[in-house]
């Protein structure tokens, strides 16, 4: 039980990350589709617990490029 909740807050934080660093791309998504993403990871990883390292993998290497590019940006102004 703790840790299905601990997923669920870990998947609503993911979207809000990708929401927040797409948007500073200049990529604007609907939160129905990052709500589907969502479940679909979801629904990944309940099936395929081994996923979860990949799909924690994807999500550090995809934060890591945004939070670098917010870097490159403000250092431009």
């Amino acid at each position: 039980m703790n840790q299905s909740k601990w997923l669920l807050r870990e998947e609503q934080n993911m979207t809000n990350t990708m929401e927040k660093g797409l948007k500073k791309m200049g990529v604007t998504v609907s939160k129905p589709i990052l709500a589907i993403i969502a479940i679909i990871f979801g629904i990944l990883v309940i099936a395929f617990p081994s996923l979860l390292v990949w799909i924690v993998g994807l999500y550090f290497i995809i934060q890591g490029i945004l939070l670098l590019l917010d870097y490159m940006e403000l250092r431009r102004k």
